[in-house]
């Protein structure tokens, strides 16, 4: 066998899911609320041991939020660009100097000129205002003398141009980067065409989309296939530059509009993008994007570096937004976008939900059933094992050493030990060790001779069946309490129990509440409380358990498990309730209880609360029946009840042995 082996990646998943896992992460609450894809809802967003959910995923963009907010200044941006015009002014102040003192090695006219021109130049970089949209308007009005610092200017301004007008329409990076600051023509081509297009929507006719991509679609990111994913990618965009504008203080921000207003010198192009912004305000309602961020940090940042973090904040703004509704509309939840920003864990987090459902139907737990999804019996059959295996691995914690040894007789089923013939012995061979007793005996030839002692036979008993009737409560306080998940999943485990390792033995499921109805063990996991049903009704539930068991021969028994004494019976068909119980319902009860004794149904009961006047009323029930009482918690009610039914139907073996 050969095995290959590639470096870690992030996309392994080395304990990948299994269909019966994540059925038996959803078990509890299937039972508990008794709704599939609400339970299926539950662990998309709160996930299991084996893979994290949405909340999960949630908690790791706010963290990423906060780390973010809590990093940046974002007033810097401001700063960081009168420190540039800082830079500009310096050089050419620098250059001047320089320029002087190189002049004043000659007496020539020109030197007189050049102070003269000097100082003009000086005194305008002295009443260089302090704010930034200022100080860029008096640079741009200001006629350089020193070559690098008006290279300097032009440079910067040619890139702040570029970010301010790149923000607004990603993807135009290629056509931007050749632009010159005197050269706006084809972005105004493109934002006038853009506004017709907006015009002819407004007026009710259809927009040419398609003539428009034709001629500026290389301005765009690829993907963009009609005019609403066009103004949703402009919509997103702008809302970055209002975000970080909103995000600033007061002064910051008027210093950065009034930067911008001046960057944008085509006073057409200034037209147009306010005409743009209106009609896109009028076609689409304000975006939630556009918020403003709450930045407490202090290390500093550049307009690029803050554009980018706008963007980062609203990913993460959006994939908070799918994650919120994922639980019901996973497929909405970007999976690139989550992997940008929380790594590749999160993505295989995504797919591994994305897998949930599929895993199910295809082992045959659950089925599509219009727009949502149903148990199957396999399904069904599935969650009993998974409760039988999970009250059988506590008790395996709990309860050690508790085996019993029962003597075997005469009887009818085989069993393990052999034994010497003898006559009246079930003739069940054991032909090994008969062939070698032979061998011993006459040694080695054929034909074999065999005698009567030669014979081994198997070790037989008598096995029992048992008919049971578990009788859950299902009145308000089961609910209220917490008790009737432990009940539910009793009674899915004892029928798997019965189907596995008893499927002579027959187990009917009566739930009683203000009356008694028999329960399909298939339906249980969909059973929940209904609000409008009170009352405990133990009268018509034996009633119901002694027809059930009048069909069968052979051992009967109730197994009866509540938080109450009876408070309803049936008087002429009609069902009587009362709280505290009434005299009449407890005889009514007390009657069927003797009729069931009569019949030979044993009647055990759980009791899942010690109040005095249902351990009253057991005690009576116990006298009459001769059954047994158990006072158990709720969640160690399955080890009890497991134990009882199959030690008790060892004990039917025992007494039966010959």
């Amino acid at each position: 066998m050969k095995y290959r082996y590639s470096k870690w990646d992030g996309t392994q998943q080395p304990f990948p899911l299994d269909a019966d896992t994540v059925l038996e992460s959803i078990s509890d609450d299937l039972m508990s609320h008794g709704d599939l894809n609400g339970a299926l809802q539950r662990l998309y967003r709160w996930g299991s041991q084996e893979m994290p959910g949405l909340d999960e995923l949630t908690r790791q963009l706010q963290d990423l939020r906060e780390r973010e907010l809590s990093r940046y200044d974002l007033d810097s941006v401001v700063e960081d660009l009168k420190e540039k015009l800082q830079e500009v002014v310096d050089t050419e102040r620098d250059g001047i100097k320089e320029r002087v003192d190189q002049a004043q090695r000659s007496d020539g006219p020109e030197r007189k000129l050049l102070e003269k021109l000097a100082k003009q130049r000086r005194d305008q970089l002295d009443r260089v205002p302090d704010d930034l949209g200022g100080r860029v308007k008096a640079l741009k009005n200001y006629e350089f003398m020193v070559p690098e610092a008006q290279q300097k200017f032009d440079e910067l301004m040619q890139k702040l141009q570029q970010q301010m007008l790149d923000q607004m329409f990603q993807g135009m990076k290629e056509s931007i980067q050749r632009m010159t600051s005197q050269d706006l023509s084809e972005v105004k081509e493109m934002v006038k065409a853009l506004n017709q297009m907006l015009q002819d929507r407004a007026n009710g006719s259809n927009p040419d989309f398609k003539s428009f991509m034709d001629r500026f679609g290389h301005m765009f990111p690829p993907g963009i296939e009609n005019l609403d994913q066009l103004l949703e990618h402009l919509q997103r965009q702008m809302a970055q530059m209002q975000s970080l504008l909103r995000s600033m203080s007061p002064e910051a921000r008027e210093e950065l509009m009034r930067m911008m207003d001046e960057l944008l010198q085509d006073d057409s192009l200034r037209l147009e993008l306010a005409k743009l912004g209106a009609m896109m305000e009028a076609l689409m309602p304000p975006s939630d994007l556009s918020e403003r961020y709450p930045f407490f940090g202090e290390e500093p940042t550049t307009l690029q570096q803050a554009m980018g973090l706008m963007d980062r904040l609203q990913g993460i703004d959006r994939l908070e937004s799918q994650l919120e509704r994922g639980s019901f509309r996973l497929d909405d939840v970007d999976r690139g976008l989550a992997e940008d920003l929380l790594g590749s864990d999160a993505r295989n987090s995504l797919n591994q939900l994305r897998r949930v459902s599929e895993l199910l139907e295809k082992a045959g737990y659950v089925e599509r059933r219009g727009r949502g999804l149903e148990l199957t019996p396999k399904g069904m059959r599935q969650i009993g094992k998974n409760a039988l295996k999970d009250i059988f691995d506590r008790l395996r914690k709990t309860q050690v050493g508790q085996h019993q040894i029962f003597q075997t007789g005469v009887g009818n089923e085989a069993g393990d030990d052999l034994k010497d013939y003898e006559y009246g012995d079930p003739f069940l061979i054991d032909m090994k060790e008969t062939l070698f007793n032979s061998l011993e005996r006459e040694g080695r030839g054929v034909p074999l001779k065999m005698d009567a002692a030669d014979f081994v036979v198997r070790k037989t008993d008598h096995s029992s069946q048992a008919c049971t009737v578990l009788m859950v409560d299902m009145s308000r306080s089961m609910f209220l309490r917490g008790c009737f998940l432990a009940a539910k999943k009793v009674a899915m485990a004892l029928d798997a129990l019965i189907r596995s390792q008893y499927p002579r033995d027959k187990l009917y499921i009566v739930g009683f509440s203000n009356q008694a109805v028999e329960l399909k063990p298939d339906a249980l996991p969909q059973i929940t409380l209904n609000d409008y049903v009170y009352g405990t009704n133990m009268q018509h539930g034996f009633q119901l358990a002694r027809s059930l068991l009048a069909r069968h021969r052979g051992n009967k028994q109730v197994i009866m498990v509540t938080d109450g004494e009876p408070t309803a019976h049936l008087d002429n068909g009609r069902v009587y309730f009362a709280y505290p119980p009434t005299f009449r319902t407890i005889q009514e009860t007390l009657k069927e209880v003797q009729r069931c004794t009569r019949d030979r149904i044993v009647i055990n009961t759980f009791m899942l609360e010690r109040g005095p006047y249902l351990t009253e009323f057991i005690n009576r029930v116990t006298k009459l029946n001769k059954g047994r009482a158990f006072f158990v918690q709720p969640e160690r009610l399955g080890e009890y009840i497991l134990v009882d039914y199959v030690s008790g139907r060892q004990q039917r073996r025992f007494n039966r042995v010959s």
